[in-house]
């Protein structure tokens, strides 16, 4: 719930008294499980990596390794996008924005995110011949810019365009 919110409204806007009248359960009831405001945003984090996992990794982590991973990583991605899984569109994407210019841990927890999908781009980019950091900074490019149009404007079109601009960049590893 927390995720999700963020997506719509920014991590920072997440608090103790909107957690508390979002779920029904009294702030002293939310204290008892989350420490503060940051204990409440780095779940958030943490949650979004537990859904991004099941919703766009695990689904096709049986595929080829390279290439192919790469390919159904993508078009996962996409769909987990077309899906509106967060509200507001991907969660690493708003999060990436909101937070870049941030220090501390809750952003320290947002580049450790972005990191390990990019890490994962790269690393099924470099399986297929290709450079690793060059492919995975273009895929993510198409579709953050993907998501963020598609939201910006309700259109899944733009989703539909980042995707075929990716799908191009994997073809081109062979």
């Amino acid at each position: 719930m927390a995720a999700d919110e963020a997506t719509l409204h920014g991590l920072d806007s997440l608090s103790v008294g909107g957690l508390a009248t979002a779920t029904g359960v009294s702030k002293s009831g939310i204290l008892t499980v989350f420490a503060n405001r940051e204990a409440i945003q780095l779940a958030a984090v943490s949650e979004a990596r537990r859904v991004v996992v099941a919703e766009v990794v695990a689904p096709v982590w049986s595929s080829e390794p390279g290439a192919a991973r790469l390919r159904a990583l993508v078009e996962s991605w996409a769909a987990y996008a077309r899906r509106r899984v967060f509200p507001g569109g991907c969660f690493l994407v708003s999060a990436s924005a909101e937070f870049g210019a941030q220090i501390g841990p809750l952003a320290d927890a947002v580049r450790d995110l972005k990191r390990e999908w990019l890490d994962l781009l790269a690393t099924e980019a470099e399986t297929a011949g290709g450079d690793g950091r060059t492919v995975a900074f273009q895929v993510d490019a198409f579709l953050s810019a993907g998501i963020t149009r598609s939201v910006l404007f309700d259109s899944d079109e733009e989703l539909d365009l980042a995707l075929e601009c990716a799908l191009d960049v994997v073809a081109s590893l062979g």
